[in-house]
């Protein structure tokens, strides 16, 4: 808190007594229009610097949902039953306030001038506190910029945005819906698969979507699948898309995107020189993939606060529509980290879905399951199965779960099928359900299945 008082320091925090003075005799003057008028502009009692007008004004909001007529008789008195005549400077004062006030329709005005000194008290005492653990050097450096630079953002979108009215709101609901395109499947970001669009209805905004899968069923590959289909825009317009990986290097993640965009097994590649025909592949995909906007953060394990620091920069900078980040528990939160990793893993997912809310952007965060899939005779993952937390289950507002059936065959059978189940196994906006696809593992990417290929496969086979 800033200190206040004789000896409290040598500068006085920023406020204007005249404009709280203000704010207070237009009230006296005119009490319901000018108090309806300072809860719009959503003016507090811990905007004012001074604490007998803090504690007016809060009585003053007091009466006026209580409906209690208000001037300064009736104020007095209610103070005095409410035992804060005195901590508002008593009658005299309420007296002083009425008659310095000349124009209470001037009101609007007061509260902006309380609201930006409140403002500048509020960046006084977040810097102090910046500058308080930089000389104390008990956290990393780019950890404290990282959280300063949150503390300022938040700083500044606080009261910016006025809440909309519940009868707009309802009133644009119902346009929406009859406007609504019947044959319009899609609402959010596309993932460019359409049977994954048939059923998310694309990746919606301030959505958390969870990815899980075991080690090589392909979740990275999924993932950068659609991130590349949101950047170019498969069934669906394009999109900027961040993709963070705390696991791969960007030159292996952008090689991996070549190779498979350009449906070209990198594997075959090693030890001898492309053919004409596959160069002209890997040429087509390089003028392809150049054209979207896609930006790799390959910072190994960022802090929970950090990776939202610089989300929020891409959205700002680049209108990023769509975040991915490979993967979950690789990522830190160190404020957490001494209380052990579930709670570490919680308060990361919490902070993910935060970061989707804030920015407005689906987040796609990938996720691996516990060695108990393996354990059950049909390998099938469950939303039991995620790592560290059920945190991750309740943050999260869709949980896809990705298995190849073939990987757990033996012999000459494994990964022989190209079958890939995502089973929704959450869907907080709709149901829950299989998508079958291919995968095919020569060039790591996922395709759509035709039902033609659904009706052959059987799983005995």
């Amino acid at each position: 808190m800033i200190p206040e008082g004789p000896g409290a320091g040598l500068r006085i925090p920023p406020h204007s007594e005249e404009a709280e003075c203000g704010v207070l005799g237009s009230i006296l003057l005119d009490p319901v229009g000018s108090i309806d008028k300072c809860l719009a502009k959503r003016l507090g009692s811990g905007a004012f610097y001074d604490r007998r007008h803090q504690a007016l004004f809060e009585q003053m909001v007091d009466m006026s949902q209580a409906n209690v007529p208000m001037d300064a008789i009736t104020i007095a008195e209610w103070l005095k039953d409410h035992n804060a005549l005195d901590k508002a400077g008593g009658y005299d004062y309420l007296v002083k306030l009425q008659d310095s006030t000349l124009v209470p329709a001037h009101v609007e005005f007061y509260c902006d001038i309380v609201l930006d000194k409140k403002l500048y008290r509020e960046l006084i005492e977040k810097s102090s506190e910046t500058i308080d653990a930089a000389y104390k050097c008990e956290d990393e450096a780019s950890l404290l910029v990282s959280q300063a630079e949150s503390s300022l953002f938040e700083l500044g979108s606080h009261g910016a945005e006025k809440i909309p009215d519940w009868k707009a709101s309802v009133k644009e609901a119902f346009i929406e819906i009859e406007n609504r395109d019947p044959n319009d499947v899609m609402k959010g970001v596309t993932t460019g698969y359409m049977g994954m669009n048939s059923v998310l209805g694309g990746l919606a905004k301030t959505d958390m979507i969870v990815l899980a899968a075991r080690p090589a069923m392909g979740k990275t590959s999924l993932a950068l699948n659609i991130a590349e289909n949101a950047a170019l825009g498969v069934h669906g317009p394009a999109v900027p898309v961040a993709v963070f990986s705390l696991e791969m290097s960007r030159e292996q993640l952008v090689n991996r995107m070549l190779f498979s965009h350009a449906k070209i097994s990198a594997h075959k590649l090693r030890g001898r020189k492309m053919t004409s025909s596959e160069h002209a592949q890997i040429t087509a995909a390089v003028d392809r993939l150049s054209k979207a906007e896609i930006f790799i953060d390959d910072t190994p394990g960022l802090e929970a606060v950090e990776l939202r620091s610089r989300a929020r920069r891409l959205k700002t900078r680049y209108g990023v529509g769509l975040i991915v980040i490979d993967y979950l528990q690789l990522m830190n939160f160190s404020k957490f980290a001494k209380d052990g990793r579930q709670r570490e893993t919680m308060a990361i997912s919490g902070a993910v879905k935060a970061m989707a809310k804030e920015l407005d952007v689906p987040v796609m965060v990938l996720s691996q399951l516990s060695r108990a899939t393996e354990g059950r005779g049909d390998n099938i993952p469950k939303l039991s199965d995620l790592r560290d937390s059920g945190a991750i289950e309740q943050d999260a507002d869709v949980v896809m779960l990705l298995y190849r059936p073939s990987y757990y065959k033996q012999g000459d059978d494994r990964n022989t099928d190209n079958l890939a189940v995502v089973d929704i196994a959450k869907f907080r906006h709709g149901s829950t359900g299989e998508i079958k696809m291919n995968f095919i593992r020569e060039y790591t990417r996922f395709e759509d299945r035709t039902e033609r290929e659904d009706d052959e496969y059987s799983p005995g086979a």
